[in-house]
């Protein structure tokens, strides 16, 4: 189902107002996670682990959440909405991937960093994306929580009853 909205007259106070663009977020944890790692490297997998198990695994994330990331974002243009966070939502989309998950592109994005984290050996990485999610959760999701309330009303609410946050 997709309910539609026209654009607001004033399109920039009409966003949800996140605190960080969510990669911009992601890249700067990520950059973090690798600076880290060279001052003080740490690793998780086990020496002798055969690497093509830990290619695998990593390699399967980063797949899952390309896939996830693209599906979601083709959803969105098909609806004729926005993706990034700094622009008008136009259309509330609550069928494909976002019946499974109210932000399958967040979830595309935690599974990315992770992979890259499990495919590169790097806790530091994986250690990054815990306030990463908790940034997500209450600076990026909860404000445009609020934000699709305000502007689709009962049928968001609905959806919110439906469909989990993240899966």
């Amino acid at each position: 189902m997709i309910a539609r909205m026209a654009p607001s007259q004033s399109d920039r106070a009409d966003t949800a107002g996140v605190l960080i663009s969510p990669p911009v977020l992601y890249l700067g944890a990520l950059g973090l996670g690798f600076g880290l790692d060279a001052a003080l490297p740490i690793r998780f997998a086990p020496s002798g682990l055969d690497d093509g198990l830990q290619y695998g695994l990593g390699g399967a994330l980063i797949a899952v959440a390309g896939t996830l990331a693209a599906t979601a974002m083709r959803q969105f243009r098909r609806a004729g909405t926005n993706v990034p966070t700094y622009r008008p939502t136009t259309a509330l989309v609550t069928r494909g991937v976002y019946a499974l998950s109210r932000n399958p592109i967040y979830v595309a994005l935690s599974l990315l960093m992770a992979g890259i984290a499990v495919t590169t050996d790097r806790v530091w990485i994986l250690i990054w994306l815990v306030p990463v999610l908790a940034i997500m959760r209450f600076g990026v999701i909860a404000r445009e929580e609020r934000y699709l309330e305000r502007k689709f009303g009962a049928p968001y609410r609905a959806y919110k009853v439906r469909v989990r946050r993240w899966l």
